[in-house]
């Protein structure tokens, strides 16, 4: 094949990828947007953003899409993850996550953020952590909260969080071409369920894993995503105190847990990152914008606090993530928002 011919099939191949990509995207942003509306109509009284706010929560999502595509075209991960939702998981768990939502009005009407099964005895967690946050069943003590938290997360992101999740993956692409790590060894603190894990293996296939989350029940949904990935091992421990020994790390992730933590845990746990990260090593967390960079999204800020049981998350939005990493010594080299999410890059 000629070098004009290769180039224009791989001139026809993008366009076909963003076709189909784009109609993905919709297929799960439409159906969501109708639920939405049609709650907001039976539900009178509730705020509304206004029209600025919802431009730029608009354009922001529209942005997060290009991003995903640009970084396929440029090979900072492969094509394959743009069409990697499991649908048919998905449907399969819909309708448990339909069925167990009056039992969620229950909580909410009752303001009950502490009811947790006693078979996980919760008195073995940390205080913050013996609540169920976003009022699902459970909390994050059982195998059916781990089992229904991914559909659940990807209706509330309207598709996306996945794509946010898998943002984390670039700037270690580049860290990787030219670390020179013989063996690069990256750790994900509050892996969940491995969705982020999963991403990282099918973008680089060299990294030796490690996921480690406080739920043993979210670990064992994340075995059962994890189940094609050879070299990842999963570890039920508190992020506070890490069970590994200094400088052992190459690199490590976090994505969506600091929203989760109070002040002063936030940042036992980034000294916890800096102390198992070797000199040199990267740095890569994501969590919800904050608004020190997203002020016009202040008002989804604000719902989100109210809507959902999230007790520190007035705190964190307001605790600047890049400030905080610096104060435990990291090097800041890049903040980005994505969506309505954040992506910070730090050095060791």
């Amino acid at each position: 094949m000629s070098s004009v011919d290769s180039s224009l099939s791989t001139i026809v191949r993008r366009r076909l990828d963003r076709t189909a990509y784009h109609a993905q995207q919709w297929s799960i942003r439409f159906p969501i947007a109708n639920l939405r509306r049609l709650i907001a109509a039976v539900a009178p009284g509730e705020d509304a953003p206004s029209p600025e706010a919802a431009s730029v929560l608009r354009r922001r999502y529209e942005a997060l899409l290009e991003a995903d595509l640009a970084n396929v075209e440029q090979g900072l991960y492969p094509r394959a993850l743009l069409f990697q939702i499991p649908f048919r998981h998905y449907a399969w768990t819909l309708p448990r996550l339909l069925g167990d939502l009056p039992a969620v009005f229950q909580r909410i009407a009752a303001r009950d953020a502490h009811d947790l099964p006693e078979e996980a005895r919760p008195e073995r967690y940390p205080t913050y952590f013996r609540r169920n946050f976003h009022w699902q069943t459970d909390g994050y003590l059982s195998r059916r909260s781990a089992e229904l938290y991914d559909v659940s997360v990807e209706l509330l992101f309207a598709g996306t969080a996945d794509v946010m999740r898998r943002q984390v993956i670039p700037p270690i692409t580049r860290f990787l071409q030219t670390a020179g790590d013989d063996e690069p060894r990256l750790l994900d603190v509050g892996c969940g369920t491995g969705r982020t894990l999963a991403q990282l293996a099918a973008a680089h296939s060299g990294l030796r894993l490690t996921g480690l989350d406080l739920s043993p029940y979210y670990l064992q949904e994340a075995r059962r995503v994890l189940a094609d990935v050879a070299d990842v091992s999963l570890v039920a421990e508190n992020a506070e105190h890490l069970p590994f020994r200094d400088r052992y790390f190459s690199i490590v992730t976090s994505v969506f847990l600091f929203h989760e933590l109070p002040h002063a845990v936030r940042r036992r746990v980034l000294a916890e990152a800096y102390r198992v990260l070797r000199p040199g090593g990267l740095l890569v967390v994501e969590d919800s914008a904050q608004l020190v960079e997203s002020g016009p999204l202040a008002f989804f800020l604000g719902r989100f606090a109210a809507d959902f049981h999230e007790p520190f998350y007035r705190d964190y939005v307001r605790d600047d993530l890049a400030a905080a990493i610096g104060e435990v010594g990291f090097q800041v080299v890049s903040t980005e928002p994505c969506f309505v999410s954040k992506i910070v890059v730090a050095r060791k």
